[in-house]
Formats: structure tokens, C-alpha cells, sequence
């Protein structure tokens, strides 16, 4: 069979919304079929079916589903949990347990599963924080359990804003390949696409009044960013210049305030929500879900049918697409020269 002619199976596991998938489709074209999808948030289960038409069923927690119970496959991607290792979090790593998981140690699972099916190659995509956690041996630990089943690793950290997104967001790319696969040419793509800036990435039309501050929430935001300057920290809300970029969206969907614009167009203020004061006069206002979503490097096509609270977390846990295409494209050179 011609090399161009296989067609790779993948599964996508800690799925989210389907971020990682997306990238990979959109590198390999037709030459990429999903098998297994798990995900146990049952909204990004919803925002995922919404976007795509499978014929099976999203698995939910992982760490009860058998490995032989999986479909054989030759691609894994993963982008297990980050919170455990993220700048943001309380950085427990191996020993952060959350509603009786431990978050930390879910990339076991992925190494459970590829040990026992032996893919041709493993993704996964985590925060920055990952590579410096524990003074670097977590790290170590997570890139010595692929060598240790087989595998040669590579890792990387790449920012968005390279990519063709106004995102200024770090983040560490591993990409594992079996070690019969011959890859000493595999190289990380090269970003060479950083001159977009929010305003390419902002709504065409008016958005919604509900998107702008009101006064007294404006003058809460100026108090408390106030009293942590006092104390000499940067935390605080933030007014992105449209011809700049946006700081990291954050896992949960927080930090809105942190990405906050000026635009002058509304015409109606009349608030449609319950707020107090009034909805401020200077046009401050958050980023909409769909701006998220850009900033994701997500196609206006991705359907968004879910209330804007589930959707900010779901963007703010996601991945940049751009960048997850750029390395699949460096990942199918390799497999098509195999």
C-alpha cells in the first residue's frame, strides 16, 4: 500500500472539546480516523458531540476503562489534565488530588494504554509549568515512562502567538515516537506567523451589552488590583491594546478581566442582566466566547450551542489549534517517509 494512501488510526484522549483532534484532521486530511474518544466532563462531552459525528460513544474516566477494551490504534493524543502542573494551580503534581483522582498522575493512563497497544506515536500537549515542576523530575519521570515502554521522546515549548493567534500562551509539546520508527528528522515547527493582533480576532458586528462592565464592577476591579500593587503583586484586571495580543486564556475559563477591550460600538445600554450600577460609557467590555475561541485558532464553522460560562472553560482548558497543525504536519512526515 502507498504511504499515501494509509490511513492512521487515532484516538484522542482527556479529549475536552476535540481541540487536538481538530489540528490533526486538519494536517492529515481524510487520512486520520478517531476510534476512541474519553472525556468525563459531561459539557465538553456535549460541545464535542455538537462539533463531531461519531459512531460510537465518548468514554468517560479513563482510569476505569480496560486498555484491551480500546481499538487498536496508531496515533494517541493526550493532553492530560494541567492543572496539576499549571502556574495557576497549587502545582501538587503527582500527589494533587481532586474529587478523589489524582490529576498528576492521569498520564499514567496514557502510558498504560500505549504500553499495551504500541502505537506508532504519542501527543500530548501540557502547560509550560510541567517542564520545571519539582525542579524538573516530574518532567523527567513523565518523558523516562515513554522511553521506558518503548518510545524516543521530543519536547518543546512553543508559544501561540507565533502561530497566527493573538495569544500570548506557553506551552510544552511532547511527541513520542515508536522507537522501530525511524525519527531523527522529526524537527518542532518553527512558528513564523506572529503579526496578528486582537482586532483581526474581534466580532464583526456589535456584541452584546451583557459583555460590558458595569460601573460599580469596574470601580471593584480598580480596588482590587489597587491593594495587590500594594503589596507587590501584578494580579489584576487588564485592557489589551487591540493592535497587541491577549495574555493566556486559563484553564477554567478565569480571568476574563485579564483580557478586557475597549469597544465603542455598542449603541443600547440598557443592561439585559441583572447588575449593579450601570454599564460603563467607555466601552470596557470581556472577550465573547467565540473570541475565545479564535484566539484558540478555532474555525468560526465550531459550533458554540452551549451557555457562555461552560464555553469560557471549555476554551480556557483548550488548545491552540494552529499549533497543534503545525507539529501534526511535522509528525505525518515522518510517519509517510515510515
Amino acid at each position: 500500500m502507498k504511504s499515501n494512501s494509509i490511513i492512521y488510526r487515532s484516538i484522542d484522549l482527556f479529549a475536552g472539546i476535540g481541540g487536538i483532534r481538530l489540528g490533526f484532521e486538519q494536517a492529515f486530511g481524510e487520512r486520520i480516523n478517531t476510534v476512541y474518544v474519553s472525556e468525563w466532563d459531561e459539557y465538553a462531552q456535549k460541545t464535542y458531540k455538537e462539533n463531531f459525528k461519531d459512531d460510537f460513544d465518548i468514554a468517560g474516566d479513563i482510569t476505569k476503562v480496560d486498555e484491551k477494551d480500546i481499538p487498536d490504534f496508531d496515533i494517541c493524543l493526550a493532553g492530560f489534565p494541567c492543572q496539576a502542573f499549571s502556574m495557576a494551580g497549587k502545582r501538587m503534581g503527582f500527589d494533587d488530588d481532586y474529587k478523589g483522582l489524582c490529576r498528576g498522575t492521569l498520564f499514567q493512563d496514557v502510558v498504560r494504554i500505549c504500553e499495551y497497544h504500541r502505537p506508532k506515536v504519542i501527543f500530548c500537549e501540557n502547560v509550560k509549568g510541567l517542564t520545571n515542576h519539582d525542579k524538573g523530575r516530574t518532567f523527567k519521570i513523565i518523558k523516562n515512562a515513554f522511553e521506558q515502554i518503548g518510545y524516543t521522546v521530543y519536547s518543546k515549548v512553543l508559544n501561540s502567538k507565533d502561530f497566527g493567534v493573538p495569544q500570548n500562551r506557553e506551552r510544552i509539546y511532547i511527541v513520542a515516537f515508536r522507537n522501530d520508527i525511524e525519527s531523527k528528522a522529526f524537527k518542532f515547527p518553527e512558528g513564523t506567523d506572529s503579526d496578528t493582533c486582537i482586532h483581526d480576532i474581534m466580532e464583526k458586528e456589535a456584541v452584546s451589552v451583557k459583555y460590558y462592565l458595569s460601573t460599580v464592577y469596574i470601580n471593584t476591579l480598580i480596588k482590587h488590583k489597587a491593594r495587590h500593587e500594594a503589596k507587590g503583586n501584578g494580579f489584576g484586571y487588564e485592557i489589551r491594546s487591540l493592535d497587541g495580543q491577549a495574555g493566556a486564556i486559563v484553564c477554567g475559563g478565569m480571568g476574563r478581566e485579564r483580557n478586557l477591550l475597549i469597544d465603542n460600538r455598542l449603541k443600547d445600554f440598557k443592561p439585559v442582566t441583572h447588575i449593579k450600577g450601570e454599564v460603563n460609557r467607555d466601552g470596557i467590555r470581556r472577550m465573547t466566547p467565540r473570541e475565545w475561541a479564535r484566539l484558540q485558532g478555532f474555525p468560526d464553522s465550531y459550533k458554540l450551542t452551549l451557555a457562555d460560562t461552560h464555553l469560557y472553560k471549555q476554551f480556557g482548558n483548550s488548545v491552540t489549534v494552529n499549533v497543534i497543525e503545525a507539529i501534526a504536519r511535522e509528525i505525518r512526515k515522518i510517519l509517510d517517509k515510515e
